[in-house]
Parts: structure tokens; C-alpha cells; sequence
């Protein structure tokens, strides 16, 4: 198995657990927070797509679809236009609403290929090209993708334990 196989496979194992975290989740369930700093569902599969979407265009030299393909606009939020979620106050996190799950995941969904896409053309010495020089030692494409893959592992976990806490709460 090739390196870009298994960073497929990780990637493809995200986006199965937004459909199934996100799925028959109404507006108010998306965007309920168990306390005021805290975050929401919709607010966290938002910004682990947001992430992806700004870190892959950065490594790969594409346009995000957040803006290619106009997700800025349907989302409609009260944000920079370039906000990623990094470092949201309680505050700013309770403006990421959505009306619907099919939002968050057809952003997620386009953001997806666009990864998918990039991975499928990856070379092994690929992933050793320096990406950002702004770290000491400098990120390579490998450090990028692996860190990206981890932070929406993690932030799909905590929106999928979220919707426990609210279905066990509901029960």
C-alpha cells in the first residue's frame, strides 16, 4: 500500500463519519452547545472543513472552495471571509448556524474531491516538499497532510460524541 492510499483511506474515513454524525439533525440540534463555551456540531464539522479546505489549497496551490465554489455565500455567516474557526471566542462560534445537515455536508462532500483529487496525484517524494517555512524544522507536505488528518479525526469525534450527549438527553 502507497503512502497517498492511506491518506485516502483517512480522508474517506472523515467524510463517512460527517454523514453519519450530521444525518437527520435538525437546525436546533446542530447548533446546540452543552454550555456557553463550548462547541457545536455544526460549528465543529464548519471549521474541520474549513481547515482542510484552507490547508489543501495551501499545499497543493488550489483555490479553496470556500470561495471557488461559493460555499461563503450560501453559508452566509457573520464571519471574515477567509475564517477558518481558528481560535473562535464562545461568541463567534455560536454565529457558524446552519439551516440544514446537507449544507454542512455538501461542503464537506466538495471539499472532499477536491482532497481526493490532490492525493490521487501525490508521488512519495511529494511528501517531502516543504509547505510552510514559517515552523523550525519547516512542514513538509507529509507533517501538513498528517496534521490535518488528525485535527478533523479529532474534531469529528467531538461532534459525534456531541450528538450522543444531545440523543441521550432527548431520550
Amino acid at each position: 500500500m502507497h503512502a497517498k492510499d492511506i491518506l485516502i483511506d483517512g480522508f474517506s474515513r472523515i467524510r463517512e463519519e460527517v454523514h453519519v454524525t450530521v444525518e437527520g439533525l435538525g437546525p436546533d440540534e446542530l447548533s446546540a452547545r452543552p454550555s456557553p463555551d463550548t462547541n457545536s456540531i455544526a460549528w465543529l464539522v464548519w471549521h474541520l472543513t474549513r481547515v482542510q479546505d484552507d490547508h489543501m489549497a495551501d499545499a497543493f496551490d488550489l483555490q479553496q472552495v470556500w470561495l471557488s465554489q461559493a460555499w461563503e455565500k450560501r453559508f452566509g455567516l457573520d464571519l471574515p471571509r477567509r475564517d477558518t474557526g481558528y481560535g473562535h471566542s464562545p461568541a463567534k462560534v455560536a454565529r457558524v448556524r446552519v439551516d440544514s445537515g446537507e449544507l454542512l455536508t455538501g461542503y464537506y462532500d466538495a471539499v472532499h474531491e477536491q482532497s481526493l483529487d490532490a492525493l490521487r496525484g501525490l508521488a512519495a517524494k511529494d511528501l517531502e516538499r516543504v509547505v510552510d517555512e514559517r515552523w523550525d524544522p519547516p512542514v513538509t507536505l507529509g507533517v501538513r497532510l498528517v496534521s490535518v488528518l488528525s485535527d478533523d479525526l479529532q474534531h469529528i469525534g467531538q461532534a459525534a460524541y456531541l450528538r450522543g450527549l444531545l440523543q441521550s438527553a432527548a431520550a
